[in-house]
């Protein structure tokens, strides 16, 4: 067929139905069009469209092999629109009108048809829940990808120390390990949550018809099983006015940037001159236009900014729903954009988290080592060690503040105190007071459940390989 797909039939009236006397304002039907962005659900809108086709010929609203044709047509237009040859415009305003029209076109009236027992309320409902049914699925397997290069770098840094903090000030040392799986846990709740939101996608408004259902005998849970659906809203009006779905999506969505932006800020910081901690590799990184010596993190800072933008759906689909009357409201339109765009970038932050992850930095170790050993992090290390010799812990802590008041007077630190100068605070210091306050006696002695220990970081690390499996 030579006919230029992405025109409109020479046949097609210009208005919706008769009750209409002329058409739409140009600039009217380019503001109400969406065909600009829900193309991206004809796959589904064909997959959604031939389950009910069948479903007809199956309860016998139709012929059989009227229902074969619809199936036959459908599935032409997926392999035109895989070509390239089926590139509806905007006068086709929306996908759904866009794939009957040409349906109509290859197979003639029966196509008239397709529509029986279903209005565009419900089958963008349904379109919208395979779509991100879909792309759950494939944030999932970004997160797995994710966790699993925490899990290796974790395993690499077991006895690698970093500096902890609390309000951005050294507090105790830790196994770096023992940091990287705090994020591969985020993770863990990221995936599972996710999991949890996909069992309410997976549920079909298909035969909710506008709002109140239809009077044709169709049988929606055939419907639900061919499209593979866990189930069928039991509510009409609900069926098609619902969006908390994607309202949860968006929030797991968030959640996800939330941390992929609190990882990127510390590797911002960990990579600035004055942190030293990372060595940014030129595969992630890029230069200033005019400082030749920089090196600037580009990949977190995007990762960091992009959060605000999916906040940003977030927010604004929470506003869209609030004020919206049952049943469906042209408002509805407005929940796509924000959908495919949070999906986009959740996937691509995901992707690009990993790679510099992976192959774009580099911790230096040495450095590490360094910085554990140049501050007071320590010091509750020596309280400890009184209250483990019976003195009151409140009693330890006060004197362990005059202790380090006295060290920075004297441009100190707690290892280079003289075993005299201990014992001159307290008595019950002894030589081995030494080895309980060395960054890597710190870090082993934590070794309560859950802890930096490097005992327990070992156990966490299994769980976490069998987390991933």
């Amino acid at each position: 067929m030579n006919q230029d797909l992405s025109q409109p039939s020479v046949s097609q009236p210009s208005t919706w139905s008769q009750r209409f006397e002329s058409a739409l304002h140009p600039a009217i039907a380019q503001f109400n069009a969406s065909i600009g962005f829900d193309i991206q659900l004809i796959e589904y809108d064909l997959i959604g469209s031939q389950a009910h086709a069948r479903m007809l010929a199956h309860t016998g609203i139709i012929a059989a092999a009227e229902g074969e044709q619809l199936v036959d047509g459908l599935e032409q237009i997926r392999q035109e629109y895989r070509q390239g040859l089926f590139v509806p415009g905007v006068e086709a305003e929306d996908v759904h009108f866009a794939v009957e029209r040409r349906l109509t076109e290859i197979v003639g009236d029966v196509g008239k048809k397709l529509h029986t027992a279903r209005s565009r309320n419900d089958q963008v409902g349904t379109d919208t829940r395979l779509y991100l049914r879909d792309q759950i699925q494939q944030i999932r397997q970004r997160v797995r990808s994710f966790q699993s290069i925490l899990l290796t770098l974790a395993e690499q840094h077991v006895e690698t120390l970093i500096p902890g903090y609390t309000h951005l000030q050294r507090a105790q040392p830790l196994s770096l390990a023992h940091h990287l799986l705090a994020y591969f846990e985020m993770s863990q709740r990221d995936w599972e949550r996710l999991g949890e939101i996909y069992q309410r996608v997976n549920i079909s408004p298909l035969g909710s018809g506008a709002l109140a259902g239809t009077t044709f005998p169709i049988d929606r849970h055939y419907t639900a099983e061919l499209l593979n659906f866990g189930g069928v809203y039991a509510n009409s009006l609900d069926g098609v006015s619902d969006r908390d779905f994607a309202i949860e999506f968006l929030c797991a969505a968030s959640l996800i940037m939330v941390h992929l932006s609190r990882l990127a800020e510390e590797v911002i910081l960990w990579a600035s001159e004055e942190f030293g901690f990372v060595t940014l590799k030129d595969s992630c990184s890029t230069g200033s236009s005019i400082m030749p010596q920089k090196k600037n993190p580009d990949v977190p800072e995007l990762v960091r900014g992009k959060t605000g933008r999916v906040f940003g759906h977030l927010q604004g689909l929470l506003v869209l729903m609030k004020g919206l009357p049952l049943a469906y409201n042209k408002d509805l339109q407005e929940d796509k954009e924000a959908l495919f765009d949070a999906v986009v970038t959740v996937r691509g932050c995901l992707e690009a988290m990993t790679i510099l992850l992976q192959e774009g930095l580099e911790f230096r170790v040495a450095r590490l080592q360094a910085a554990v050993n140049e501050d007071f992090s320590n010091a509750t290390d020596v309280a400890d060690y009184l209250a483990g010799k019976g003195v009151p812990f409140r009693e330890a802590y006060n004197l362990v503040g005059k202790v380090v008041k006295m060290s920075l007077a004297q441009g100190k630190l707690l290892k280079d105190l003289t075993l005299d100068e201990w014992k001159t605070l307290h008595p019950a210091f002894e030589s081995d007071i030494y080895a309980a306050i060395e960054p890597a006696q710190v870090v082993s002695a934590r070794n309560s459940y859950g802890g930096t220990g490097f005992a327990q970081v070992r156990h966490a690390l299994q769980n976490a390989k069998a987390a991933l499996s």
